[in-house]
């Protein structure tokens, strides 16, 4: 039997905003949400967990990269020279 889940829970296991999971949503690096009724959004929850155990696997490899820090000498107001 396949479980889904609401947008509340979806927050407590994905700490990332509404718009972030939207856009991902729409480039197809996430999980695609769906509509049971007019007024009610679910995402299927194994997808949700799949997406999770990837995203930590490729972390662990170093496939997903942090972003790079700001270079701070080239702030335009209080700039760091060194």
């Amino acid at each position: 039997m396949r479980r889904t889940i609401r947008r509340q829970q979806l927050r407590e296991m994905v700490p990332l905003a509404d718009s972030t999971i939207y856009e991902m949503e729409q480039r197809g690096e996430f999980p695609q949400r769906f509509y049971l009724t007019t007024r009610c959004v679910v995402w299927d929850l194994a997808e949700v967990e799949a997406w999770l155990d990837a995203r930590r696997r490729n972390s662990r490899a170093n496939v997903i990269k942090r972003a790079p820090s700001p270079d701070v000498r080239l702030r335009r107001s209080r700039p760091v020279k060194h």
